[in-house]
């Protein structure tokens, strides 16, 4: 809506342009007040009937268009945009009418050229690089993508939107790398350091520590390790363990760029040095510090962006990194700030509300899945997250029709079978819960499915069937202790 209130009065000028008699300037003005009243519909019936008194007008086709779109009616106003670009193909307006257009019909192809052809005619408009920035990364094409935000920030470097988008294309971009990398063999030194980095930001420093040991050993030359120990260290409150490790990276060979170029690029911040490689190579080295180079840049644009004036995009990167640490409660505390910014943003509000069900505020979370589900009767994720609630606020018999619902659209969700179970299992039907069980046994880590598939089995007068399930269970509960003991033992922080 925002969006189009920006073009309204230019496109209704085109009203002017053609009331060449006092009954088509009447009903022109009788159109734009219809406009500014919001009664879209009835001035789409004027429009067409002038369209028709003045058949190649591109004003009248933008200003239809115009009303069609507010109506709600974005395919019926396109063959009036084409009509218009057609008549005049150097008519931006038309093309950014028609990209937004596309975009709302999910016609992502079409939509993108007709964004670049207003980009063409007019290079500095801003709304239609935002359009083609999102859509760009909305189609996991991230690298197009952050070309389109680095321009919108060189534009206007307090635009919040364009250093939040471009910090997520460069973050998508990391995962694309670090993928590339994971594919080229787990467990090599890079890998490990990525992975130790990734714990580091979400502040599980334990499992960081392990990393970067493990790293270590393979890569006893690299430069930097002993420095992210020192550091662990000294957050871990062992100062004395930290100067160790600080003296042996003071202690390491300078480079040598000459055979280590790309840590050499890095240490000098020549980010466009560190990309180039993977579009020739494909070596875990390369790879590797192109995802590290991708995530220095995300975060550089997030620091833009958190000394810019308050804004939804602020709260959205911090609720991210809140839940990433698993701290909800907090993470539900930006997504209400940002929408203070965004009060009708549906993505706003399910974050909230999935990160106030992780909190276990289930009572505070329910009305705004329910909400959501109101204009989203069909979707299958928020049917199994109302129906999943409402078990959590122990009402499985509510809870049973919307999960029953969630599978009618997405029958092989593993999830909403195992929640779909346990609310069969509270009201006593365990006939019915068995055959979820049964589908969602892939996801029993610590072996309570099992466990309760067998007592169903047991229950239901299957009693075999529950004695090789509980001996199952058994083992998969002691195998589950011994891995817990070896992970504590070897996430230990230990002296260097």
């Amino acid at each position: 809506m925002k969006f189009f209130r920006l073009f309204v009065t230019c496109v209704l000028v085109w009203s002017s342009a053609f009331a060449q008699s006092e009954n088509l300037a009447e009903k022109s003005a009788q159109a734009r007040d219809m406009m500014a009243a919001g009664k879209f519909t009835e001035a789409a019936v004027i429009y067409r009937e002038l369209i028709r008194q003045v058949p190649d007008n591109p004003g009248l086709l933008l200003n239809l268009r115009m009303a069609l779109q507010m109506a709600g009616d974005d395919r019926g106003s396109i063959p009036h945009l084409q009509a218009a670009a057609k008549f005049d193909p150097k008519l931006a307006p038309a093309w950014l009418f028609l990209g937004n257009a596309y975009l709302h019909l999910g016609r992502t192809a079409p939509a993108i050229d007709a964004l670049r052809t207003v980009l063409r005619l007019q290079p500095d408009h801003q709304s239609a690089r935002t359009l083609l920035a999102g859509v760009l990364l909305s189609l996991d094409r991230a690298t197009e993508a952050a070309a389109q935000y680095r321009k919108l920030t060189e534009a206007d470097s307090a635009n919040s939107a364009a250093w939040y988008g471009l910090g997520r294309s460069y973050e998508s971009l990391a995962v694309r790398e670090f993928s590339a990398l994971n594919q080229l063999g787990q467990d090599s030194a890079f890998w490990l350091i990525l992975t130790a980095e990734a714990k580091l930001r979400d502040q599980q420093l334990s499992s960081a520590f392990y990393l970067y040991r493990r790293a270590l050993e393979k890569a006893p030359n690299m430069h930097g390790l002993h420095a992210a120990l020192a550091g662990i260290y000294r957050q871990t409150e062992h100062p004395e363990w930290a100067a160790i490790e600080e003296e042996k990276e003071r202690q390491l060979a300078p480079l040598n760029c000459s055979t280590q170029k790309l840590e050499c690029a890095w240490n000098d911040a020549r980010y466009e040095v560190l990309l180039a490689p993977t579009t020739t190579m494909n070596s875990s080295e390369s790879h590797f510090w192109a995802a590290r180079t991708c995530n220095q840049l995300a975060l550089q644009a997030f620091v833009r962006l958190e000394k810019l004036p308050p804004s939804s995009e602020q709260h959205e990167v911090k609720a991210q990194i809140l839940n990433r640490q698993k701290r909800y409660s907090e993470a539900a505390n930006e997504w209400k700030a940002a929408l203070n910014f965004s009060p009708d943003n549906p993505e706003f509000l399910e974050q909230l509300a999935i990160n106030l069900k992780l909190s276990q505020d289930y009572a505070a979370a329910l009305p705004l899945f329910q909400k959501l589900l109101q204009k989203h009767s069909t979707s299958a994720e928020l049917n199994y997250l109302v129906g999943d609630t409402l078990l959590d606020l122990q009402r499985p018999e509510d809870a049973i029709p919307y999960l029953e619902r969630s599978l009618q659209h997405s029958p092989k969700s593993l999830p909403t079978h195992k929640s779909l179970a346990r609310a069969n299992l509270a009201i006593g039907e365990d006939a019915a819960a068995i055959p979820h069980l049964k589908l969602a046994l892939p996801t029993d880590h610590d072996g309570s499915l099992h466990f309760q598939l067998a007592q169903a089995y047991r229950a239901t007068g299957q009693p075999e069937l529950g004695t090789r399930l509980l001996a199952d269970y058994q083992r998969m509960q002691a195998s589950r202790a011994a891995e817990s003991q070896s992970t504590q033992e070897e996430l230990q922080i230990t002296p260097p």
